[in-house]
């Protein structure tokens, strides 16, 4: 960039960049740590307990004896499928929350 075409542009265009270059460090470092969280989730009052962690693998399920009918296995899917979806959300939650810390709100584009 020419110096004469944007006065006084230089300086703060070089700082800008350093300060997105420490952020994305930030970023990195931050979403691996979160990366290593778990989240627990539950449906049916604990019937069953889902565990996921912050790359949104599924870690643990548990289920209660209880809801386990051999009658009724629609129920228990259900309870499954729920306890998964709200712990993926949660993590979904995690991320947006901690990362929004980061950035101070910003919404940057594929970020995570």
């Amino acid at each position: 960039m020419a110096k004469g075409r944007f006065p006084g542009m230089g300086g703060n265009l070089g700082n800008m960049m350093k300060q997105m270059q420490k952020m994305q460090k930030q970023m990195e470092k931050l979403q691996k740590e979160l990366e290593e969280r778990e989240i627990e989730a539950s449906a049916g009052v604990g019937a069953v307990v889902c565990k996921v962690n912050g790359k949104k693998e599924i870690i643990s399920i548990k289920i209660d004896e209880s809801v386990v009918d051999p009658e009724d296995i629609e129920m228990l899917e259900d309870l499954v499928m729920a306890a998964v979806n709200e712990g993926l959300r949660m993590v979904d939650d995690m991320m947006a929350k901690e990362m929004g810390k980061l950035t101070g709100g910003m919404n940057i584009p594929g970020l995570f």
